[in-house]
């Protein structure tokens, strides 16, 4: 597996994003028609989770040894240990046709983001947004160098903007269809 910082799950409870990440991501869904799902970097499985007890068909994963290992606690045949730059799936997915990819908060974690875009095809990406106002109030407010610690292994390495994201995408075949903010 390529390099990767174990995030350090301690069990298979829900961040503190799930309170307004999810109803978003139950409407998007909704929306698109989406039943067959993967959560890609699904961490400790626990959106996958939610999605599966709100009726989809979710599976999840993850580089994290024990956020998987949390993940298959209550659902052994949906979580699967993987590194997303071998760009295949676990064997167990190769035959299901997922209609939508999610991925909470991965992306400003990887070295190699455009790696991380081939290996999804539709998805649902979401990832704090750091666009220049934000960033200009954090600096004049003294919080830079906590909020974007340089101190946590594993922590955001890329900040995205808008125009940043939509160019990876749009350079890789993607076409943006909506941002939303949570």
């Amino acid at each position: 597996m390529s390099e990767y910082f174990e995030y350090g799950f301690r069990n298979e409870e829900p961040s503190h994003t799930h309170d307004y990440l999810l109803p978003k991501i139950k409407v998007i869904l909704a929306h698109y028609k989406s039943s067959k799902i993967l959560d890609v970097g699904c961490g400790n499985g626990s959106m996958a989770i939610e999605l599966i007890k709100n009726g989809y068909d979710a599976y999840g994963i993850d580089a994290s040894e024990k956020g998987i290992d949390i993940a298959k606690r209550n659902y052994s045949d949906r979580f699967f240990l993987q590194d997303i730059n071998s760009k295949t799936l676990p064997k167990e997915l190769e035959n299901i046709k997922f209609d939508t990819i999610i991925s909470t908060e991965v992306i400003e974690h990887l070295y190699s983001p455009k790696n991380f875009i081939d290996f999804c095809r539709k998805i649902i990406l979401i990832t704090p947004y750091h666009g220049y106002l934000k960033n200009l109030i954090i600096a004049l407010s003294g919080k830079w160098d906590t909020h974007h610690t340089v101190i946590w292994e594993g922590h955001h390495i890329k900040f995205w903007s808008k125009k940043t994201l939509t160019r990876l995408l749009n350079e890789n075949g993607f076409k943006v269809t909506k941002f939303v903010v949570c």
